[in-house]
């Protein structure tokens, strides 16, 4: 593809999604996939947007650790070379365990309630329950140590276009770190907030101001993207499927259907980018994904089957898009209801 301003190369962007551990996982599947699939490596895209487990990738990605070597470090193996290289990195205790401590008594945001009062309809549900819920005392210290460990101490990532999605804890409003006129932070800083779930672990100050998971204000932010003539943008998104599964109980139920609203924000999302003319790729979990998920996106015990799955789902859903593209049918309507887990919705 050639780009729309003339250069030798495609402009790409890269979307990386909150969802958890399970999430995180799943996700490193999906980019192995991404890279035996296209040939593309994912380290040199143009920007990257991660939000929640997805910026920890997006750190890691810009340290310049391939998605290969994520993969294998999710398995336990020995990483030969780079940044992580003889780590000792614990995926089953850095982040706490599969559920939160008790959380400190009180509201966690007055402030946000109080200055959106007006506009409370208007906000993400997810900002204002943010607020509503107590404030969790969960600590993130040891994924900054991860990301310190990888980059340059104190500073941001060596790739300039990583961005770190939060929402400010006291305004409510989405907060991507990294972009140029947005308040400064260490990389480190920027990573702990954007996975500060909220009611889980403790907001995270940074100049001042408090902040916490940028999945409460959207799972992929893929529309921060917008009016950056990019000539394609792959978005991994662990909290969006267009292919669900048929779970019996009811938490698994009620996560399902809260994902059915994620992907539908996403979709709304991703047609800012078409409109633009830009191509978009989305590889969401699919049925097989889902079932190995469960309900919990931070079931650590199910991290490693989940990272296998993908790598088998992703692979085969990019496949299939490729056959479709071949019969000439790419259009929006036939992808949601195609392959498994995945969107082109070029």
């Amino acid at each position: 593809m050639s780009s729309r301003r003339g250069e030798d190369r495609s402009r790409t962007g890269l979307v990386l999604g909150g969802g958890g551990i399970l999430g995180g996982a799943w996700a490193v599947g999906a980019l192995t996939a991404i890279e035996e699939h296209t040939g593309l490596d994912l380290r040199a895209v143009d920007h990257v947007v991660g939000t929640s487990a997805g910026s920890v990738l997006a750190a890691l990605l810009g340290a310049g650790i391939s998605p290969g070597q994520l993969r294998d470090h999710q398995r336990g193996l020995p990483v030969a070379e780079g940044p992580l290289a003889g780590f000792p990195w614990d995926y089953d205790r850095a982040t706490g365990r599969s559920r939160p401590s008790l959380p400190r008594p009180g509201m966690g945001s007055a402030g946000l309630v109080a200055r959106n009062v007006t506009r409370l309809r208007r906000m993400p549900p997810t900002a204002v329950l943010s607020a509503l819920l107590p404030q969790g005392r969960g600590s993130l210290a040891r994924v900054g140590h991860l990301v310190e460990a990888v980059s340059p101490p104190g500073e941001w990532s060596a790739h300039p276009g990583t961005w770190v999605v939060t929402m400010d804890y006291e305004s409510g409003r989405r907060v991507p770190f990294g972009r140029p006129g947005e308040p400064e932070a260490s990389l480190a800083e920027a990573v702990m907030a954007s996975c500060a779930i909220p009611a889980w672990y403790m907001p995270v100050s940074i100049g001042g101001r408090r902040y916490v998971d940028g999945g409460a204000c959207s799972a992929t932010s893929v529309d921060l993207l917008a009016g950056l003539d990019l000539d394609e943008v792959y978005v991994v998104a662990p909290m969006v499927s267009f292919e669900l599964d048929h779970p019996r109980t009811l938490l698994t139920l009620l996560e399902r259907r809260w994902r059915h609203q994620v992907t539908r924000r996403c979709l709304h999302e991703v047609a800012k980018l078409r409109a633009e003319g830009t191509k978009v790729t989305v590889l969401g979990p699919g049925a097989e994904d889902l079932e190995a998920m469960g309900h919990n996106v931070m079931d650590v015990a199910r991290r490693v089957n989940v990272l296998e799955t993908s790598l088998r789902t992703t692979g085969a859903a990019l496949q299939a898009a490729d056959r479709r593209a071949a019969e000439g049918d790419e259009g929006e309507q036939a992808a949601q209801a195609g392959a498994p887990g995945l969107a082109d919705a070029g």
